[in-house]
């Protein structure tokens, strides 16, 4: 029974995304469905915005893997598709957004904060690690004479 669970679970999981190309999308020649399933696995669905086009169910998704095989069609390289694309929708349609002076904080944001967290635990560490001062001769005067008026 378990691995009766075990196999719908795993087909469940990889069913979902082949579902989502309908079979009347995909091109005849397999270099130009190769190149289109790439372009499309990185482009954002503007409906679902946490999947690529290739994975989302969509109609607004579906347009876009048909736009890309067309403009694949008509001899565009992989490089056009996407800017005409990007040109169309913007950056925001790139899953993995390109590196330019209005998103360098995206790419430069956990480089900074994974160094300032770093530099919060050396000095944490340091900290914790220290001796405690030792007494003055003052205060060990004091600490005998409290010690010495008790007995």
């Amino acid at each position: 029974m378990r691995r009766l669970v075990l196999a719908l679970a795993v087909f469940a999981a990889l069913a979902g995304p082949a579902a989502a190309v309908q079979p009347d999308e995909i091109l005849d020649d397999p270099k130009l469905e190769a190149r289109a399933r790439d372009i499309s696995a990185g482009l954002r669905c503007l409906v679902c915005q946490n999947q690529s086009i290739d994975d989302s169910d969509a109609p607004l998704a579906r347009d876009l893997r048909i736009l890309v095989r067309e403009r694949l069609q008509t001899g565009d390289s992989d490089r056009q598709v996407v800017d005409y694309i990007v040109d169309r929708y913007g950056e925001f349609v790139l899953l993995n957004p390109r590196l330019s002076a209005h998103t360098l904080i995206l790419w430069a944001a956990p480089v900074v904060l994974l160094v300032f967290g770093a530099i919060g635990v050396f000095v944490a560490a340091r900290r914790r690690r220290a001796d405690p001062a030792s007494l003055t001769d003052d205060e060990k005067r004091r600490i005998e004479a409290l010690l010495e008026a008790q007995d």
